[in-house]
């Protein structure tokens, strides 16, 4: 066919749908709520992926996270009645450290708990002996204060951080800062400051536990060393425990992503060498970063299957137009067959009114759904992330819906007998 044919055949599409105004309206309307659902729903995803895989790049990408784990079963049979020891050492701080060239700083952290006490007031929390990067390791906020310094580790100064909910037990109406708390039965600590509340961060496997913040203590990494030696005691209703455990945790930085994996793998060959019993455990937050990523992609894919559904709701009833159109028009298109149009042109003339609708719900469709989009990030504060790529894809599902719906009207029309379709009243 030839240029001017093909415009007199669209001109012909536009012209058949203009006759029933409102019916082609309510069809194009059909396929315009699919195409705009479909670019919201991945705009959604898109937000959800992203915001999941920064949560998980806040823990450090590039960081190595190394816990000492209490062993259940085969504790040494020679350790003294009473005395359990476990976990990580400062040996094995100085050999990762010293050993591994990938490794730009290891961070340690000792955890336990202890009686806290101001005056009559005490809880049982944590005792973090920590170092004065912990707080930016761990996503922590200073709502008062101060945290600790190097000058603090260095001078072995009896100073605390207070985390939220230790100040507001122990210090339900004064400020805190310059007042001391005891820790355990004969410790007291000047509090220099006091963090934010924060949310409890989830457990993940048993290689990274799950923790609670609001209930914590800070103390310098070294004035733990000094003042609770490497010895923890437990009395709890009559009973004595003892803990010997140097480090509960090793924050361990890579020079580059690419080496975290590799890094890990050697600090799990190192320590293994020191470690008969099994007590200590690896966390890559990369790892959590990859499977964060393609669990986002699938519910992606889930949110965009299930917006499809809308663009097939709305080809259905292209299709139902359509073949309502064929069975109206059937006096006309004998009337042509009969005047030496051949059935390609039937076809066409009906695929050409079909992707008339479809591409105009397309079209629609896109702006609505990039304005919606627009609207909810502006106007909620939820940001929607739009990549360029969606309102493609959902234009070209809906030509692509148009045709494969249209086919089969167009099928029906063309292969009608012009004899047949004539004498129909």
């Amino acid at each position: 066919m030839s240029l001017h044919r093909y415009v007199h055949v669209i001109r012909l599409g536009f012209k058949s749908l203009s006759m029933h105004r409102l019916r082609s309206a309510l069809t194009v309307l059909g396929v315009v709520l699919g195409v705009a659902s479909v670019i919201v729903m991945l705009a959604v995803g898109e937000a959800a992926r992203y915001q999941a895989i920064q949560q998980i790049k806040d823990l450090g990408a590039s960081n190595i996270i190394v816990r000492s784990i209490k062993p259940i079963d085969d504790l040494d049979p020679n350790q003294s009645r009473g005395m359990i020891h476990y976990g990580l050492t400062s040996q094995d701080l100085e050999r990762i450290r010293g050993t591994i060239p990938t490794v730009e700083s290891v961070t340690p952290m000792r955890e336990f708990r202890k009686e806290l006490r101001h005056r009559e007031r005490k809880l049982e929390g944590r005792v973090v002996a920590a170092t004065p990067n912990f707080l930016e390791l761990n996503g922590l906020r200073m709502s008062r204060g101060r945290f600790l310094n190097e000058v603090d580790n260095d001078d072995f100064a009896n100073v605390a951080v207070l985390a939220g909910d230790t100040a507001e037990v122990l210090f339900p109406v004064e400020d805190p800062i310059g007042h001391s708390v005891q820790i355990g039965e004969s410790h007291f600590y000047t509090v220099i400051g006091v963090t934010q509340r924060r949310a409890p961060s989830a457990g993940i496997g048993s290689s990274l536990a799950a923790q609670d913040y609001n209930r914590d203590v800070y103390i310098p990494y070294d004035t733990d060393k000094v003042r609770f030696g490497k010895i923890v005691t437990y009395q709890r209703a009559g009973t004595y425990q003892a803990e010997k455990l140097e480090i509960s945790q090793l924050t361990v930085t890579v020079d580059r992503m690419e080496h975290v994996k590799k890094t890990a793998d050697i600090i799990q060959g190192l320590l293994e060498q020191f470690h008969t019993q099994k007590d200590f455990a690896i966390t890559v937050p990369l790892d959590l970063l990859e499977k964060a990523e393609q669990t986002q992609r699938i519910f992606t894919l889930v949110l965009g299957a299930i917006a499809s559904i809308s663009l097939v709701v709305g080809g259905v009833g292209i299709m139902n137009i359509m073949l309502a159109t064929v069975t109206e028009r059937t006096r006309e298109i004998g009337i042509r067959r009969a005047l030496g149009a051949k059935r390609r042109h039937i076809a066409l003339q009906f695929l050409v009114e079909t992707l008339v609708l479809s591409c105009t719900g397309g079209i629609l469709g896109v702006g609505l759904g990039l304005g919606v989009t627009f609207l909810v990030t502006r106007c909620f504060g939820f940001p929607l992330i739009l990549q360029l790529w969606s309102p493609l894809l959902a234009f070209g599902v809906s030509v692509a819906v148009g045709l494969i719906f249209g086919s089969l009207p167009a099928r029906r029309a063309s292969r009608m007998d012009p004899i047949q379709a004539m004498r129909h009243s």
